[in-house]
Protein backbone atom coordinates (compact mmCIF):
# COMPACT_ATOMS: atom_id res chain seq x y z
CA UNK A 1 0.00 0.00 0.00
CA UNK A 2 1.32 3.76 -0.50
CA UNK A 3 -0.08 6.44 1.76
CA UNK A 4 0.62 9.78 0.62
CA UNK A 5 0.71 12.97 2.97
CA UNK A 6 0.05 16.52 1.26
CA UNK A 7 1.51 18.84 3.90
CA UNK A 8 3.22 21.93 4.37
CA UNK A 9 5.46 20.49 6.78
CA UNK A 10 6.87 17.53 5.59
CA UNK A 11 9.68 16.76 7.86
CA UNK A 12 7.03 16.13 10.32
CA UNK A 13 6.44 12.52 9.02
CA UNK A 14 10.74 11.44 8.81
CA UNK A 15 11.10 10.09 12.52
CA UNK A 16 7.79 8.45 12.19
CA UNK A 17 7.62 6.72 9.41
CA UNK A 18 11.47 5.50 9.76
CA UNK A 19 11.24 3.61 13.59
CA UNK A 20 10.30 0.79 14.50
CA UNK A 21 7.27 -1.49 13.14
CA UNK A 22 6.61 0.85 9.95
CA UNK A 23 10.72 0.79 9.42
CA UNK A 24 10.53 -2.55 8.95
CA UNK A 25 7.97 -3.19 6.52
CA UNK A 26 9.45 -0.25 4.44
CA UNK A 27 12.18 -2.37 4.24
CA UNK A 28 10.06 -4.71 3.31
CA UNK A 29 8.56 -2.92 0.85
CA UNK A 30 5.17 -4.07 2.06
CA UNK A 31 4.32 -0.36 2.12
CA UNK A 32 5.57 3.22 1.26
CA UNK A 33 5.10 6.91 2.33
CA UNK A 34 5.43 9.77 0.51
CA UNK A 35 4.98 12.93 1.84
CA UNK A 36 4.17 15.98 -0.54
CA UNK A 37 4.57 20.19 0.31
CA UNK A 38 1.37 21.64 -0.40
CA UNK A 39 3.39 24.94 -0.97
CA UNK A 40 5.34 23.73 -3.86
CA UNK A 41 1.72 24.00 -5.79
CA UNK A 42 0.87 27.19 -4.61
CA UNK A 43 0.79 29.25 -8.06
CA UNK A 44 2.16 32.91 -6.69
CA UNK A 45 5.44 33.95 -6.02
CA UNK A 46 5.16 33.79 -2.13
CA UNK A 47 3.97 29.95 -2.55
CA UNK A 48 1.02 31.54 -0.48
CA UNK A 49 -1.14 27.85 1.00
CA UNK A 50 -3.64 30.26 3.07
CA UNK A 51 -5.64 33.35 3.34
CA UNK A 52 -8.44 35.33 5.35
CA UNK A 53 -12.07 33.83 5.64
CA UNK A 54 -14.48 35.23 3.27
CA UNK A 55 -17.53 36.84 5.74
CA UNK A 56 -14.07 37.73 8.52
CA UNK A 57 -13.37 36.05 10.94
CA UNK A 58 -10.26 35.10 13.18
CA UNK A 59 -7.20 33.02 11.67
CA UNK A 60 -6.52 31.85 7.94
CA UNK A 61 -8.11 28.90 5.75
CA UNK A 62 -5.90 26.97 3.42
CA UNK A 63 -6.74 27.82 -0.12
CA UNK A 64 -8.52 24.95 -2.00
CA UNK A 65 -6.14 25.85 -5.46
CA UNK A 66 -2.53 24.15 -4.02
CA UNK A 67 -4.31 21.80 -2.63
CA UNK A 68 -5.87 20.84 -5.77
CA UNK A 69 -3.27 21.17 -7.75
CA UNK A 70 -1.16 18.85 -5.67
CA UNK A 71 -3.92 16.05 -5.86
CA UNK A 72 -3.94 16.94 -9.49
CA UNK A 73 0.05 16.04 -9.94
CA UNK A 74 -0.65 13.02 -8.10
CA UNK A 75 -3.08 11.47 -10.38
CA UNK A 76 -1.06 12.78 -13.50
CA UNK A 77 1.79 10.94 -12.61
CA UNK A 78 -0.35 7.27 -13.23
CA UNK A 79 -4.01 8.19 -13.93
CA UNK A 80 -4.42 3.97 -12.99
CA UNK A 81 -2.91 4.02 -10.20
CA UNK A 82 -5.88 6.25 -8.47
CA UNK A 83 -8.41 3.47 -9.76
CA UNK A 84 -8.27 2.21 -5.82
CA UNK A 85 -7.42 5.04 -4.30
CA UNK A 86 -9.18 6.78 -1.00
CA UNK A 87 -8.67 11.02 -0.76
CA UNK A 88 -8.93 12.11 2.60
CA UNK A 89 -9.34 15.77 4.54
CA UNK A 90 -8.22 15.74 8.04
CA UNK A 91 -10.43 18.28 9.95
CA UNK A 92 -11.88 18.26 13.65
CA UNK A 93 -15.14 17.87 12.54
CA UNK A 94 -14.98 14.72 10.23
CA UNK A 95 -15.95 11.82 11.10
CA UNK A 96 -14.48 10.06 13.93
CA UNK A 97 -11.93 7.35 13.22
CA UNK A 98 -12.82 3.56 14.35
CA UNK A 99 -10.92 0.51 13.99
CA UNK A 100 -13.86 -0.51 11.40
CA UNK A 101 -12.34 2.59 8.99
CA UNK A 102 -9.12 1.29 9.59
CA UNK A 103 -10.63 -2.50 8.29
CA UNK A 104 -12.28 -0.60 5.42
CA UNK A 105 -9.19 1.42 4.70
CA UNK A 106 -7.08 -1.20 4.38
CA UNK A 107 -8.62 -2.43 1.47
CA UNK A 108 -7.30 0.24 -0.83
CA UNK A 109 -4.14 0.44 -2.93
CA UNK A 110 -3.50 3.63 -2.27
CA UNK A 111 -4.29 6.59 0.73
CA UNK A 112 -3.72 9.97 -0.02
CA UNK A 113 -4.03 12.72 3.47
CA UNK A 114 -4.95 16.37 3.02
CA UNK A 115 -3.23 18.00 6.21
CA UNK A 116 -4.96 21.15 7.42
CA UNK A 117 -3.25 24.24 9.20
CA UNK A 118 -4.53 27.47 10.69
CA UNK A 119 -8.54 27.78 10.99
CA UNK A 120 -9.01 25.08 8.65
CA UNK A 121 -9.11 24.23 5.19
CA UNK A 122 -11.47 25.95 2.42
CA UNK A 123 -15.01 23.77 2.72
CA UNK A 124 -14.56 22.89 -1.44
CA UNK A 125 -11.55 20.54 -0.84
CA UNK A 126 -14.18 18.40 1.32
CA UNK A 127 -16.61 18.71 -1.04
CA UNK A 128 -14.62 18.38 -4.33
CA UNK A 129 -11.29 17.10 -3.92
CA UNK A 130 -11.48 14.52 -1.16
CA UNK A 131 -13.76 11.42 -0.89
CA UNK A 132 -14.14 11.67 3.48
CA UNK A 133 -13.82 13.58 6.10
CA UNK A 134 -12.32 12.15 9.23
CA UNK A 135 -10.89 12.78 13.08
CA UNK A 136 -9.28 11.39 15.51
CA UNK A 137 -11.51 12.44 18.24
CA UNK A 138 -13.62 15.91 19.63
CA UNK A 139 -10.93 18.21 20.13
CA UNK A 140 -9.08 20.39 18.31
CA UNK A 141 -5.32 19.83 17.28
CA UNK A 142 -2.54 22.88 15.49
CA UNK A 143 -2.83 20.43 12.09
CA UNK A 144 -3.66 17.31 10.66
CA UNK A 145 -0.54 15.51 10.31
CA UNK A 146 -0.99 14.02 13.86
CA UNK A 147 -4.09 12.49 13.05
CA UNK A 148 -2.69 11.86 9.33
CA UNK A 149 -0.14 9.56 11.13
CA UNK A 150 -2.54 7.93 13.61
CA UNK A 151 -4.76 6.83 10.53
CA UNK A 152 -1.50 5.87 8.61
CA UNK A 153 -0.48 3.50 11.49
CA UNK A 154 -3.67 1.88 12.25
CA UNK A 155 -4.06 1.13 8.50
CA UNK A 156 -0.71 -0.64 8.31
CA UNK A 157 -0.65 -2.31 10.96
CA UNK A 158 -3.52 -4.60 9.55
CA UNK A 159 -2.05 -5.28 6.15
CA UNK A 160 -0.33 -8.91 5.70
CA UNK A 161 3.41 -9.52 6.62
CA UNK A 162 3.71 -5.88 8.96
CA UNK A 163 3.25 -7.62 12.36
CA UNK A 164 5.55 -10.00 13.29
CA UNK A 165 2.81 -12.00 14.72
CA UNK A 166 -0.24 -12.78 12.35
CA UNK A 167 -2.40 -13.28 15.09
CA UNK A 168 -1.35 -9.67 16.82
CA UNK A 169 -4.12 -7.97 15.27
CA UNK A 170 -6.38 -10.28 15.23
CA UNK A 171 -6.57 -10.37 18.88
CA UNK A 172 -6.54 -7.04 20.05
CA UNK A 173 -8.86 -4.36 21.49
CA UNK A 174 -11.41 -3.20 18.54
CA UNK A 175 -11.43 -6.17 16.54
CA UNK A 176 -14.51 -7.39 14.30
CA UNK A 177 -15.54 -8.88 17.61
CA UNK A 178 -16.07 -6.06 19.02
CA UNK A 179 -14.08 -7.15 23.03
CA UNK A 180 -11.53 -5.00 24.17
CA UNK A 181 -8.49 -7.08 24.63
CA UNK A 182 -7.78 -9.00 27.81
CA UNK A 183 -4.73 -7.73 30.14
CA UNK A 184 -1.32 -9.64 29.39
CA UNK A 185 1.68 -9.54 31.87
CA UNK A 186 5.51 -10.03 31.47
CA UNK A 187 8.51 -11.08 33.59
CA UNK A 188 8.87 -10.58 36.61
CA UNK A 189 6.88 -12.54 38.04
CA UNK A 190 6.35 -10.83 40.93
CA UNK A 191 7.49 -6.64 41.45
CA UNK A 192 6.74 -4.80 44.25
CA UNK A 193 4.54 -7.49 45.67
CA UNK A 194 2.68 -6.99 42.20
CA UNK A 195 1.95 -10.70 41.11
CA UNK A 196 1.01 -11.88 37.70
CA UNK A 197 -2.28 -13.85 38.15
CA UNK A 198 -1.82 -17.48 38.62
CA UNK A 199 -3.67 -18.73 35.94
CA UNK A 200 -1.47 -17.23 33.74
CA UNK A 201 1.37 -19.26 35.13
CA UNK A 202 -0.09 -22.66 35.14
CA UNK A 203 0.14 -24.08 31.83
CA UNK A 204 -3.55 -25.07 31.40
CA UNK A 205 -4.29 -23.54 28.26
CA UNK A 206 -7.85 -24.23 28.62
CA UNK A 207 -7.98 -22.19 31.72
CA UNK A 208 -5.93 -19.45 30.58
CA UNK A 209 -8.60 -18.72 27.99
CA UNK A 210 -11.17 -18.98 30.02
CA UNK A 211 -9.33 -16.39 31.91
CA UNK A 212 -8.82 -14.04 29.04
CA UNK A 213 -12.19 -14.11 27.44
CA UNK A 214 -13.89 -13.39 30.96
CA UNK A 215 -11.28 -10.45 31.67
CA UNK A 216 -12.12 -9.10 27.94
CA UNK A 217 -15.85 -9.52 28.30
CA UNK A 218 -15.68 -7.00 31.68
CA UNK A 219 -13.07 -4.91 30.17
CA UNK A 220 -15.85 -4.67 27.48
CA UNK A 221 -18.60 -3.97 29.91
CA UNK A 222 -17.01 -1.49 31.59
CA UNK A 223 -15.46 1.11 28.55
Amino acid sequence: MRFDFLTIFPSMFDSYVNESILKRALEKKLLSFHTHDIRAFATDKHRKTDDTPYGGGAGMVMKVEPIWNAVESLRAEDVNAFSNTRIIVLSAKGKPFEQEDARRLSRYERLVFICGRYEGVDERVAEHIADEELSIGNYVLTGGELPAMVIADAVARLLPGVLGNETSASTESHTESGYLEYPQYTKPEVFRDWRVPAVLLSGNHADIESWRQEKSAAYTKLS
